[in-house]
């Protein structure tokens, strides 16, 4: 299909950019967004178009939308890429930082897909990838949230999928496991200032754990934000996508671990790499 035309979100940096670029050399028509359009100029030199956009504010997300449909008329694919993670211990978390992450993670995602939806039934086609995690499968200690977060985008690709067929439009799922990026810096950073009361060993180690994964031995089972934009790609030029492709030898070996194991097994598995949270003895 010439003049191909797609929306991605969350492209100042990492699997969002890498897709953005890989697409322009493709001959797409790019339409690379972030809350920072400054953070873009990178890309605007390498060919793509460069929008602000904030899935956690709808007058944004509108305009948006609306500035890819006025000036080229179609809208082929949504890449819902933009989120981020936070980690702690559920007891510890503020609610309002909750809130936050499912307005980014989920809500924008869903809002964004709503919002280009009527174009694509019109036109009779359309793609909408959903950026989830192998995090959407099983959950580590100390992620809940973040874990919620994907569960979620399963749940609703999964319902879409079946609701918007029927119009030529295809929703898929790409769960990416470990991915080299500064991905981990906000997972870490959320955690700053939880120093004492009954869990602040635990979440201590979760931080540790968590830089650990994205800088020791553990990397190389992961990928680079290429490896992402490659599949992304082959989704794109499928004509019968799979419904979820899985990135990196991480994703693929941690998904089928836990689906083989049960939940009991992997509490055991994690309680030998996270100190489980416990009461102290009183003299």
């Amino acid at each position: 299909m010439a003049n191909r035309t797609v929306l991605i979100t969350g492209c100042s940096s990492g699997i969002g950019e890498a897709t953005a670029e890989r697409l322009a050399k493709s001959g797409w028509t790019v339409y690379a967004t972030a809350r920072k359009p400054e953070t873009l100029e990178g890309l605007k030199a390498k060919g793509c178009r460069t929008l602000a956009l904030d899935v956690t504010d709808e007058e944004s997300m509108t305009k948006a939308v609306k500035t890819v449909l006025d000036e080229t008329g179609r809208i082929d694919a949504l890449i819902n890429n933009a989120g981020y993670s936070q980690s702690g211990a559920a007891e510890t978390l503020d609610l309002d930082d909750v809130r936050r992450q499912f307005e980014t993670n989920v809500f924008g995602l869903l809002r964004m897909s709503q919002l280009v939806l009527p174009a694509m039934r019109e036109q009779g086609y359309g793609r909408i990838v959903n950026i989830s995690s192998m995090g959407g499968k099983l959950v580590f200690p100390g992620g809940g949230i973040y874990h919620a977060t994907k569960y979620a985008v399963e749940a609703l690709s999964d319902a879409m999928r079946f609701e918007v067929a029927g119009f030529g439009v295809e929703v898929v799922i790409v769960e990416p496991g470990l991915i080299t990026t500064n991905f981990e810096n906000a997972a870490v950073a959320s955690m700053e200032g939880n120093d004492d009361g009954p869990y602040a060993e635990f979440n201590k180690h979760v931080a540790k754990s968590t830089k650990e994964v994205y800088s020791g031995p553990m990397r190389h089972l992961g990928g680079a934000p290429d490896s992402v934009a490659r599949v992304i790609e082959k989704s794109l030029k499928a004509k019968r996508p799979r419904i979820r492709y899985t990135v990196t030898p991480s994703a693929k070996l941690s998904i089928a671990t836990r689906r083989l194991i049960g939940a009991r097994a992997w509490d055991a598995a994690m309680k030998s790499q996270f100190p489980q949270p416990k009461a102290t003895k009183r003299a």
